[in-house]
């Protein structure tokens, strides 16, 4: 056989590794909110998935289908993998309900991810909005294991109501244990809650980081997010120091189907994460 055509057989072999799913089981099914829960997965091989803050995997439910979740666990831990999945359609239903021992298919991991060791020596600014805070989540954690080598670190997080809001462990375990200074917001407030009411934007306005030597990770619906981007630019923090988690139309998770095409880019390729200085003239566009 020629060198040619070993590379070529090199090639094949890395395609099929990540168009086929590995088998991994389930360990825990955590519900987080009323619609939403948290697997644990672990691979059935006992080769862990290693991945980077911001990355996602195509995740399979036998018999009904595949869709991509981002990774909401710890990068430091992958022999337990972790998904947050919120229960709004067919496949999601079936994930969601999947009890310990179920088998479960991933494939990846894909993606860019959120580099957030580029902030070191600065401040850190998380801005999440709903379950957006979950493919966030493993780069706080990352900050937070190296709490030293960061300034400021404030994770600004929106929600629908007190009752939709993620990992509230998690949240005063971060300000608690690793001075992140966390705010919350929600749409509507509901009896007892006595925190913030109205849009996460209003956070960011208020300060509390120096933008010129800020990094802001930027998760949550799409809407959301211009608003975020808009409110962080206003405070003085350039484009190519915002950094958002674009998850439409992903189906594929290697560039071949197309779904996720936003003009030049496929998003699941060149993202999901993306700086703010790539994005700008793309986001405004509606047929885009």
């Amino acid at each position: 056989m020629s060198p040619r055509q070993g590379s070529a057989g090199s090639d094949l072999l890395v395609r099929e590794a990540v168009m086929v799913p590995r088998p991994f089981v389930v360990a825990e099914n955590r519900r987080d909110t009323r619609d939403t829960v948290t697997l644990e997965l672990v691979a059935t091989d006992d080769d862990p998935l290693v991945f980077a803050p911001g990355q996602f995997t195509m995740l399979s439910g036998f018999g009904a289908g595949e869709v991509p979740i981002s990774i909401s666990g710890d990068p430091a831990h992958p022999e337990v993998l972790q998904h947050t999945i919120r229960n709004v359609g067919g496949v999601t239903r079936t994930l969601a309900h999947a009890a310990p021992g179920t088998a479960l298919g991933v494939r990846g991991p894909f993606g860019h991810g959120w580099d957030v060791a580029d902030g070191r020596g600065g401040d850190v600014v998380f801005v999440a909005g709903g379950i957006g805070l979950a493919p966030l989540r493993p780069a706080i954690l990352e900050v937070c294991a190296d709490r030293a080598s960061y300034g400021q670190v404030r994770l600004l997080y929106g929600s629908r109501t007190p009752e939709d809001i993620l990992f509230g462990a998690d949240l005063h375990s971060w300000a608690r244990e690793h001075g992140v200074v966390v705010e919350e917001i929600v749409d509507a407030g509901t009896l007892g809650w006595h925190g913030h009411v109205g849009l996460v934007t209003q956070l960011i306005a208020r300060g509390g980081f120096d933008p010129a030597r800020t990094l802001a990770l930027v998760c949550g619906p799409e809407v959301m997010m211009r608003y975020a981007v808009q409110a962080l630019h206003d405070r003085g923090v350039g484009p190519a120091r915002i950094r958002l988690s674009m998850e439409r139309n992903m189906k594929c998770g290697v560039g071949l189907c197309g779904h996720c095409q936003l003009r030049e880019l496929f998003v699941c390729v060149d993202g999901p994460v993306l700086s703010y200085d790539r994005l700008a003239p793309l986001l405004t566009r509606v047929e885009l």
